[in-house]
């Protein structure tokens, strides 16, 4: 069954946590800027481009000052991407530690639940089995 279209879907409750961490720190709201930008075809267009221009125009002979800035683009794009790894294992441990608690939470009630019909059903079996017919 699909929901309505103005309905917003539930969030998993370490989801909503996680981005409500995330949102407290600008550090962290820049770091996933600098990531989702660098992770798209916008950045490659616009580095494409550049490079272009900087190989046909701005230098002549091996193109050192480029080897450099794309070096030191290197260094920090890898930077972003561990950052967004890590990013993404917390997340999942979150997620992880919530569901193991909702599936604990759950284990138990089911057991208690499992005892006390067990043990309604014993006292069922002995008031038929003890109580004569009254015939």
């Amino acid at each position: 069954m699909s929901q309505p279209s103005n309905q917003v879907p539930a969030r998993h409750p370490a989801v909503v946590r996680f981005h409500e961490v995330r949102g407290e720190s600008l550090q962290l709201r820049v770091a996933d800027w600098i990531t989702k930008f660098a992770g798209s075809m916008r950045f490659v267009y616009i580095h494409a481009i550049g490079f272009a221009i900087w190989m046909i125009w701005a230098e002549q002979s091996p193109w050192p000052t480029l080897t450099l800035v794309v070096s030191l683009e290197a260094i920090f794009l890898s930077t972003f991407v561990m950052i967004g790894q890590n990013r993404q294992a917390e997340f999942q441990q979150m997620k992880a530690d919530h569901d193991f608690n909702e599936q604990e939470l759950e284990l138990k009630t089911n057991t208690e639940l499992t005892r006390a019909i067990h043990e309604m059903t014993k006292e069922l079996h002995r008031r038929l089995l003890e109580t004569p017919d009254p015939k």
